[in-house]
């Protein structure tokens, strides 16, 4: 008798666990994701495309809200005077050239790495070895926060103060070597949506993407964590430096 008990009791258990697993699993939002990472620009071409596809229509860099379709950054379009070794304002891509988004960091701002015959590529100018360990997708400037390794974006009408929120949010970041890069998601109220970890490609120059497009739920702002430390002239070895390239996500609406 008391063994049948144990028996039923431990299915019993079986059962409410499983039920639970399953209850925890359809709270987490519904959401298409599309990652992938590799040693070149070709490796992760077709997640990237998968999800600007799953966005929709390109918009053009003007002011005001399309209502759908997605919107892009790839750096090229900042200028010399606000790439390295000079900063980047973190509105450019709400005033200067609207996009719909504000950058914060608790470090001391943000770098786009500067063109080749105008200053050192893809942050040597913060550290020479840089450029052997980090690649670019889309030829040829690169984008980091300084003095952090954590970067914070606001979503807005572009060309406006006004708060916005997307479908969802994608980013491509290069020499991702362990487990630590990853995005976090948060609706209007500051609640967090979801956390996807930056799928990892060990070794140096290599390429990961992650996107991630909300099917019901609206994310105002995004948390990302690129690498375990902040780029610097003496950075701390051993630890995994990241940087990021594409920015893809869904137009900022009202």
């Amino acid at each position: 008798m008391l063994r049948r008990f144990r028996f039923l009791f431990v299915v019993a258990f079986a059962v409410l666990t499983a039920v639970a697993s399953a209850a925890q699993a359809r709270g987490a939002p519904p959401v298409n994701v599309q990652q992938a990472a590799g040693t070149s620009a070709a490796a992760i071409q077709s997640a990237v495309d998968a999800y600007r596809a799953d966005l929709g229509t390109l918009n053009p860099n003007v002011p005001g809200s399309f209502g759908s379709g997605r919107r892009e950054i790839n750096w090229d379009g900042v200028p010399d005077a606000f790439s390295a070794p000079n900063l980047m304002p973190a509105d450019f891509f709400n005033v200067n050239s609207p996009r719909g988004v504000v950058f914060t960091t608790n470090g001391s701002g943000f770098q786009v790495s500067a063109n080749a015959g105008v200053a050192p590529i893809e942050f040597d100018n913060i550290n020479p070895t840089y450029s052997s360990l980090f690649t670019i997708f889309s030829p040829q400037r690169l984008f980091t926060a300084l003095g952090s390794k954590r970067l914070t974006v606001r979503f807005f009408v572009p060309g406006s103060t006004t708060p916005a929120t997307s479908s969802g949010f994608g980013a491509v970041f290069t020499d991702v070597d362990r487990p630590g890069t990853k995005i976090a998601y948060f609706d209007a109220m500051g609640r967090r949506l979801a956390r996807f970890d930056v799928p990892i490609s060990p070794g140096s120059e290599t390429l990961s993407f992650l996107g991630v497009r909300f099917l019901e739920d609206r994310v105002a702002m995004v948390r990302i964590t690129s690498g375990s430390t902040r780029l610097g002239a003496n950075e701390r070895r051993g630890r995994d430096l990241v940087v990021m390239d594409d920015f893809i996500y869904g137009e900022p609406t009202p």
